[in-house]
């Protein structure tokens, strides 16, 4: 597929299904992750893949990061958060590890590492995988973050599930660039 096409046509796709991405592809993923702009090659970043029956005790953590923050949280609720990692055969957590440097602020940090979020996602729909990035309250969650081993300085920046598409990609719609780009000064 040409460089291009993904950049101008990748999509989230929410409606996934087996298979799972195969290990190769995995390292594919992750090592287009690697590619992300990093200043002084920091890399602060790290993933957890989670799969198969951890997707279920995925689904308890939420539940449980749920009931702490709502002991009275209604039993679609529940369900609903222990469903969640249901939605896709794999799922990484993606992780920014910021660390002190006099010359690469945290923030520079932290984008770094949602580039290379994004590096795996184009590579997933480069090899017609279907991926989607999602967030939420759980990212912020002491539970989640607790149950996960997320350390002090490290923060959750997103769930990227992948697995098959279980329908054709959407194509994107246009959008007016006009709205976004101006020259300066005006």
């Amino acid at each position: 597929m040409d460089a291009l096409d993904v950049l101008l046509n990748r999509v989230s796709i929410a409606r996934l299904v087996e298979p799972a991405p195969r290990a190769e592809q995995l390292d594919t993923l992750f090592a287009a992750a690697m590619r992300a702009p990093d200043h002084k090659q920091l890399r602060p970043w790290r993933f957890l893949t989670i799969q198969g029956e951890a997707r279920q005790q995925l689904g308890e953590l939420f539940v449980s990061a749920l009931l702490a923050r709502n002991p009275q949280a209604a039993p679609e609720a529940v369900t609903k958060a222990r469903a969640m990692p249901l939605r896709a055969p794999l799922l990484v957590v993606a992780i920014a590890c910021a660390q002190e440097h006099p010359k690469v602020p945290v923030q520079e940090q932290v984008l770094a590492a949602g580039c290379a979020v994004h590096g795996m996602l184009l590579a997933a729909y480069a090899m017609g995988l279907g991926a989607i990035w999602r967030s939420g309250d759980l990212v912020h969650d002491p539970v989640v973050m607790s149950g996960l081993g997320i350390a002090d300085h490290e923060e959750i920046i997103g769930f990227v599930y992948l697995g098959t598409p279980e329908i054709a990609p959407r194509k994107p719609s246009a959008v007016d660039l006009s709205r976004f780009v101006t020259a300066w000064p005006a």
